[in-house]
């Protein structure tokens, strides 16, 4: 906890350490900011970019979603009807109409297959990405936290890093912080997951004197030199304050974004309490997802401008859509969560663009699997491995496309399929320069062979 006291119009000893011991994923602030733990040394290695990995938890259906095939039996066609894009003779499940406008800023992978129907994490975590978090992989590479902001480099995302009365995070699926073969320290930064780490971003100063930020770091300098010295306190130290005074924890706060820019990404209004059905067990997952889902692809950004590397956004399982006790049929489960990723991806996407990012952030939507080709008798989809969407945009990659296909009955590719192999191939290589991975040092052998060795998706690079 940063916490500065000003008794008697002075700091005390105990408060002043207090600053300097401040910890993130259980290293000091000034160990953050003076060593790249296991990092690749090396500026041609490591690109100037991130990723926000947006996973549809339960499994999105891909006829609902990115590829309605219209002229196929009503059993198996798009249940939502289609709408069309700003790509000609392409359209999308009709629930998508902020994003069919904005098609021509995304690619569409309609080949892209997970491999199997069973509820887990994957592509997050999956034995391709060495059973660990995706992002892990990241942060193995580059370090724990970046080296001039002290961001951790790979931060997991769930409802309650923007709002504390929603659900605790679904894991009975998966961990999310799983690290693997990669070692405990690349797991990533949970804000709002519990402990002492959310509340060690706060700053707080009771102090009414103090009214700006370099009066209240001329009164730190006096500190030091009263309290231990003049050269006592390394610069590294003093990097400290000025990073917790300035970067890090203002990134994870959406009270300094532009109110406007706020209430874009709001979906609140899109999926309201009131407008779902409480029949539905999963109606509080429908809830949180609603209040939330936009705001933490805001704080995604955020995070990725302060210096974040890899961001996993989800919220609770949602997009099971079995028409069962627990789900939603489509139609109606489109309207709890699928306009809802409408309004926030579209918001991402055009936010983005906006500040001049669009090449920098790599945005990737997915699940854990698709749903069956034909319709159950409830009005529902079951669970279906062999074919899942995939949506990706900016990352300095090719957009304004759709890559491969799927057959008529959307059961399977119909083109060369894509796999996750080919995803974490796809995102390592818009994060990093393969070709000097293999000589970078501190990068396990088996990471730096299956990322030289694995194919990206044809057509983004």
């Amino acid at each position: 906890m940063l916490t500065i006291y000003d008794i008697d119009k002075k700091f005390g000893r105990r408060s002043f350490l207090k600053v300097g011991g401040l910890t993130l994923g259980g290293l000091t602030l000034p160990q953050l900011l003076a060593a790249k733990a296991n990092a690749a040394s090396g500026s041609n290695l490591v690109r100037d970019k991130s990723v926000v990995f947006l996973f549809l938890h339960g499994g999105p259906s891909q006829v609902e979603t990115f590829d309605p095939k219209m002229t196929a039996p009503s059993n198996i066609r798009s249940a939502t009807g289609e709408v069309s894009t700003s790509l000609p003779g392409i359209t999308y499940g009709a629930t998508f109409e902020r994003l069919a406008a904005l098609a021509d800023k995304t690619s569409i992978v309609r080949s892209f297959r997970t491999g199997d129907s069973r509820h887990d994490i994957k592509p997050i975590v999956h034995r391709d990405t060495f059973n660990a978090n995706l992002g892990s992989i990241y942060s193995r590479i580059v370090g724990q936290s970046d080296a001039n902001t002290g961001m951790p480099t790979n931060v997991a995302l769930f409802p309650r890093a923007v709002d504390p009365s929603t659900q605790p995070a679904t894991m009975q699926f998966g961990k999310f912080g799983s690290t693997g073969e990669l070692g405990t320290s690349t797991a990533p930064f949970v804000p709002g997951g519990g402990g002492d780490l959310q509340k060690d971003m706060e700053l707080k100063l009771p102090m009414d004197r103090v009214t700006d930020r370099r009066q209240l770091l001329s009164l730190l300098d006096q500190v030091r030199k009263d309290v231990e010295g003049e050269d006592s306190v390394s610069r590294l130290r003093e990097q400290a304050f000025s990073t917790i005074l300035g970067g890090v924890a203002e990134a994870f706060d959406l009270s300094k974004e532009d109110p406007k820019t706020l209430a874009r990404y709001d979906t609140s209004h899109i999926s309201r309490p009131d407008n779902i059905s409480k029949k539905w067990n999963n109606y509080n997952n429908y809830v949180d997802n609603g209040k939330t889902l936009g705001k933490l692809l805001l704080l995604s950004r955020r995070l990725c401008e302060a210096g974040c590397g890899f961001v996993t956004v989800t919220t609770n399982f949602v997009w099971d859509m079995h028409a069962d006790v627990n789900n939603a049929p489509m139609t109606e489960g489109m309207r709890y969560m699928g306009l809802p990723l409408d309004y926030a991806v579209s918001a991402f996407i055009e936010d983005v663009e906006a500040r001049g990012l669009t090449d920098k952030i790599l945005l990737v939507v997915c699940g854990e699997m698709g749903r069956t080709p034909k319709i159950n008798a409830k009005g529902g989809r079951d669970h279906w491995g062999n074919i899942s969407p995939l949506m990706l945009s900016g990352g300095g990659l090719n957009m304004g496309q759709v890559i491969g296909q799927s057959t008529r009955n959307v059961g399977e590719p119909l083109t060369e399929p894509y796999d996750i192999k080919h995803l974490v191939s796809t995102i390592m290589h818009t994060l990093f320069d393969i070709s000097e991975l293999r000589i970078a040092p501190g990068v396990p052998n088996d990471v730096a062979r299956a990322l030289s060795d694995w194919k990206p998706i044809d057509g983004l690079l």
